[in-house]
Parts: C-alpha cells; structure tokens; sequence
C-alpha cells in the first residue's frame, strides 16, 4: 500500500550535518523527522513548548529507521508524513526524499505517546488536533 502522506515540507542539507564521508551523518535524519513533525503541530494548532508548559509531553517510545540513498552536503529534501494512531500511539510514518530526483533517502515509523501531567495518557489536545487526519483511520 502507497503511503498517504498529510504533510511535507522542504529543507535542505548543512555542510556540517556531513560526516567525513561527505554524507549526512545518520543522527541529523532524527532532527530532521522531529522538525518536521513540530511543523506539522504548529499547521495542527499546537505549539510543542506550549503542550509542555500545559502538562502534556509528547515523547517519543519506538524508533524503526532504514536509511536507503545518503544525502550530500547542499542537497535540498522534501520531508514528509503520514499518521494513523494505535491505542495512545500516534504512529509517524515519515520519508525523506530528495528533491532533485524524489529518490527515497529515509524511511522511519516513529512512535509518540503522551504524558499528561507526568503519566502515561491519552491527549484530548493532540486527539483534537489530529482528528481531521485520523478520521477514517483504526484508532
């Protein structure tokens, strides 16, 4: 099944994201998806630091990355993601492409779960936000 992507958003490589290989050293894939994924919760209405003064952190639980064609220095990306959520996880399928040529460089699913006031919990907040997306979806 084709990934349905709800949002997406353009960056591009930094000299120094680059190992010595000349390739974007795998960590700066983790910034890139979590950026993304703090773009996509101001698009939804939410700001990350204000959730958090409120009480309710959205941590991440579970990482599955593959890294499939490697970024180079200047290289421009096009980030982008799909969400579905399983119980109180909101599952983030999340793939970088480069933009020059759509080639897949990253692949992740990266697995959020809230605590609300330090506990394990669901977020009416992020429920709410996210409603529009999950619609349809088994939650």
């Amino acid at each position: 099944m084709k990934q349905k992507y709800i949002y997406e958003t353009k960056m591009m490589v930094r000299d120094y994201e680059c190992d010595i290989e000349g390739i974007v050293n795998n960590a700066n894939y983790l910034h890139y998806t979590e950026h993304t994924r703090h773009l996509f919760l101001k698009a939804c209405g939410l700001s990350f630091a204000e959730m958090h003064r409120k009480g309710v952190d959205a941590v991440v639980a579970r990482m599955n990355l593959q890294f499939k064609t490697p970024l180079t220095c200047d290289d421009e990306f096009i980030s982008r993601l799909g969400l579905h959520k399983e119980g109180i996880r909101y599952v983030f399928n999340q793939d970088i492409y480069r933009a020059s040529d759509e080639k897949l460089c990253f692949r992740g699913v990266i697995e959020i779960v809230c605590l609300v006031n330090g506990k394990l919990a669901d977020s009416e907040d992020y429920n709410k936000a996210f409603e529009s997306y999950l619609q349809g979806l088994n939650a």
